[in-house]
């Protein structure tokens, strides 16, 4: 899969200043609400999603989560700073990086 769109928009969105990189990070963007996409890499772990889970719903936040097939390095290399969670704090970055990741699905499905 060429994740190349998604990792531009991941680059941009941190370049904004619009992208929560880390753990903590990520956990405070959740705890404030300011959150509209949650993505973890590849090689991310259970316990980390399971944590950022139940946070969302301790902050009654119903956020989209993906799992990207970008491992840490590659998202590293696109952000500056190598993160097994980002959050995305921008509806319009968001939703472009979802519609990214939906024509990778659909150029897969097509091959």
């Amino acid at each position: 899969m060429d994740e190349s769109k998604f990792l531009s928009l991941l680059g941009m969105c941190r370049k904004a200043g619009r992208l929560s990189c880390g753990h903590d990070s990520s956990l405070e963007s959740i705890k404030a609400k300011k959150a509209k996409l949650c993505i973890f890499s590849s090689d991310s772990s259970e316990r980390l999603r399971k944590e950022i889970e139940k946070e969302c719903e301790y902050a009654r936040l119903d956020l989209k989560t993906v799992t990207v097939k970008a491992d840490m390095e590659e998202i590293g290399r696109a952000t500056a700073l190598k993160s097994a969670v980002l959050t995305v704090n921008d509806e319009g970055f968001a939703k472009a990086m979802l519609k990214a990741l939906d024509e990778n699905a659909e150029e897969n499905v097509n091959d």
